[in-house]
């Protein structure tokens, strides 16, 4: 069996405004809005090794939910900080899963557009 050379390199968003989704993630994530290109807006990580993240105007409201999700992590005790700081950055809180499984509890949230995310804190 050959082993995969595949790599996450990026994360693409359809959006209605990118500068605005693109400006919530950098800040959320600690990268740098770092090139923007026709009806395009990038976001770089913050260190080597991350994934870049892509902002791409579509026109048209979306229907329904995003049908993937980024899980963001956070060190065990810090996930209610982050999230208090997601919400004051232009996220909406959803709901808590706590103790539902034993490895992690996490935070469903939505982006300034409506795109759900996870933040997540192993049990230490």
């Amino acid at each position: 069996m050959t082993s995969s050379r595949l790599t996450v390199e990026s994360v693409n968003f359809d959006c209605a405004d990118p500068e605005r989704l693109a400006a919530f993630w950098a800040a959320a994530t600690g990268g740098s809005v770092t090139g923007r290109y026709e009806n395009y807006v990038f976001v770089s990580p913050p260190s080597r090794g991350g994934v870049t993240l892509y902002f791409q105007r579509v026109p048209g409201e979306r229907s329904g939910r995003n049908s993937i999700h980024l899980d963001l992590a956070t060190p065990p005790g810090g996930r209610e900080a982050e999230v208090r700081r997601l919400v004051e950055l232009g996220a909406t809180k959803k709901w808590d899963v706590v103790g539902e499984v034993p490895w992690v509890d996490w935070t469903t949230m939505a982006d300034p557009e409506g795109n759900l995310f996870c933040v997540g804190a192993s049990h230490s």
